[in-house]
Formats: C-alpha cells, structure tokens, sequence
C-alpha cells in the first residue's frame, strides 16, 4: 500500500510544479502585453536610422583619383573603375565608375579605405527594383544626393533610441 501513496504523491508534486511552469510562462506572456507595439507604418512612418547606418554609397567623381584601392578592399571586387592614363600629365583620368547594389553586400570597405574620401555612405535603404540591371549605378547614379527622411514632409518619423527602464 506504502508504494501506491508515494506514487500518488510523485504524481501530486509533478501536477504542483507543471502548474508552477504554466504559471511562469503566462506571467511572462502578461508582462509582454502592456508593451507598445514595435511595428509602424511602414510607407507612412519611417525610422530615422542610426549614424552609423549602412546604406546606399554616394560617390564624388570629382574628388576620385581612380587608385583602385575600392575595388581592392571590397570582398567580391564589386566597384567597376574604368580610367584612361594621360601620359602627358602622366595621371589616370576617370572614365566611369559603377557599383552593382544587387551584388553589393554593403560592407562598407571601399568607405572606409579610400583616400580622397569620394566614397561615403548614405541613409538610402530603399533601393528595390522591378528589374535587377537597374540596380548597376554609374557615377550619375551614385552621384545623386539621397532624399533625407527628416525632410519629406509627407512621412513621419520615429526615433529608434533604445527605451530606458526605470
């Protein structure tokens, strides 16, 4: 008879603590429900994106020696430098310079190394097409100043700062 009770009370002490498990879980699920929501509007609201964001590469033609040093630095040598050398001057002139955006991984190497500072990172993320070859900026393309989200009047913005708990 002895074992019949201790298996009743194993059996008790499982049904106690199961119970406690499902308690926990649903107190975590409540504290989760007085949270506002994360999401937005998307094409109505925008998040301002951080200084450090990675976007869209604007590039300064005037500013680019065509030392290559991009094409160099970027892991799937993606930057296309086209340039002619003027040899009575004895300098590269450049002639073209494209980046595919449907390839670029958006590491931001050719930024970071290039010495004349021609190349910088923008806010732009909203680069999608219809069709991938629109994708392929030449200098034109790249050259283009980005529309700041602050500035269109039309979107409201929201801050992405982290949320301080007291």
């Amino acid at each position: 008879m002895f074992p019949m009770v201790t298996e009743f009370m194993n059996y008790g002490q499982q049904t106690v603590r199961a119970a406690r498990y499902i308690g926990q879980g649903f107190m975590i699920t409540l504290s989760h429900a007085n949270r506002l929501p994360v999401t937005i509007q998307y094409p109505y609201e925008k998040l301002i994106t951080s200084e450090r964001f990675r976007g869209r590469i604007h590039f300064e033609f005037d500013k680019c020696i065509a030392c290559e040093v991009c094409v160099r630095v970027c892991p799937i040598d993606l930057p296309v430098v086209d340039w002619k050398l003027e040899t009575d001057i004895r300098k590269k002139r450049l002639l073209n310079y494209s980046i595919d955006f449907g390839i670029c991984i958006f590491c931001g190497n050719c930024v970071e190394y290039c010495p004349t500072n021609c190349l910088s990172m923008t806010e732009e993320y909203e680069l999608s097409t219809y069709d991938r070859h629109e994708l392929n900026y030449n200098q034109i393309a790249l050259g283009r100043l980005p529309m700041s989200v602050i500035d269109d009047y039309t979107i409201r913005t929201i801050f992405n700062l982290p949320e301080i708990k007291t």
